[in-house]
């Protein structure tokens, strides 16, 4: 059985993401999602960690 949060816990979590992290929506088209989905599981990571991922290269890239 998942352990639940307790409220201090969940206070906690969202004073840390509001001060630490940015959200950035992302729309694509379906197909293009699809390919991303299919891409970032043959890679072994979550979507949200192959486009972090592909933006730190991206960056890296920019910088030489």
């Amino acid at each position: 059985m998942a352990e639940k949060y307790t409220e201090a816990q969940k206070k906690a979590s969202l004073r840390y993401a509001k001060d630490r992290l940015k959200r950035v929506p992302l729309d694509l088209k379906r197909d293009d999602y699809e390919k991303l989905s299919e891409s970032a599981k043959a890679a072994g990571k979550s979507i949200n960690g192959f486009i972090k991922e592909a933006i730190r290269e991206k960056i890296e890239r920019e910088k030489r």
